[in-house]
């Protein structure tokens, strides 16, 4: 299955155009299975959300980005933004609570080398994303966000590989022409929220440039893997190591 775990629709996300309706619409259009709703810092109501999956037919889940003190993270778990919710070891524990999933959005937005053509800057940034306390604690970080470009998206992914975990994409949609630009691939059926937060946890995703190089110049992400098991099986090792060799 291929979800896109990150779209925002208006009102309820002020700097979107798109009406939620018109998300589906073309996401479905892209051959897509699934949208996470991830409005900023606001929650759709259940109803509402389910009213929107059964008129299109189509897997529609509940999420929220959250703007913290570490940066945006995407949960899905919690039904509504609760103040508080801005101090990430807060967050984690609603979402704990509410047996939810979080995942670091566009980790490269906070952290990104100051002068691009330096190799040293480029460590800097890395080791700045390695000390950020947030994804210590979250399941994924997004790799492929499909409203930035290679360059921008390959810091998400050094950070990922530096820390040794799963990485997921999302259009962060705002506008008509950002759908079907990535989405995360499942290669378990998933048909309610409770089903994406077991995989996210397990680590069994990958993320998909749908554009073949728009999003993410690294191969391994233009398709899904051959076998998405061996995948998060060496992923779950090198985390294990570094985990082990991180100094206490």
């Amino acid at each position: 299955m291929l979800i896109d775990l990150h779209t925002h629709t208006y009102p309820l996300s002020w700097d979107s155009q798109l009406s939620p309706d018109e998300l589906v619409d073309r996401s479905k259009q892209a051959g897509l299975d699934g949208i996470v709703l991830s409005e900023h810092d606001w929650a759709w109501q259940p109803e509402d959300v389910a009213a929107l999956a059964q008129r299109h037919n189509f897997l529609v889940l509940h999420g929220i980005e959250v703007n913290t003190d570490d940066g945006h993270i995407l949960v899905v778990g919690p039904r509504r933004y609760t103040y508080g919710m801005h101090h990430t070891h807060e967050l984690a524990r609603l979402v704990a609570e509410a047996d939810g999933v979080m995942w670091a959005a566009h980790p490269n937005r906070r952290h990104h080398p100051w002068y691009w053509e330096s190799e040293k800057e480029w460590e800097d940034a890395i080791a700045r994303g390695e000390r950020n306390e947030a994804y210590g604690l979250v399941a994924a970080l997004e790799v492929a966000n499909g409203r930035y470009s290679p360059r921008e998206n390959l810091v998400s992914q050094r950070i990922a590989e530096r820390l040794g975990m799963p990485g997921t994409a999302g259009t962060d949609s705002h506008r008509i022409e950002d759908i079907g630009k990535s989405a995360t691939y499942f290669d378990r059926t998933i048909t309610s929220a409770a089903e994406l937060v077991e995989e996210l946890r397990a680590g069994r995703c990958w993320p998909v440039d749908l554009t073949g190089g728009g999003v993410s110049t690294d191969p391994r992400f233009h398709r899904p893997p051959a076998d998405l098991a061996a995948e998060v099986h060496a992923l779950a090792e090198r985390r294990a190591a570094y985990l082990a060799a991180r100094p206490r």
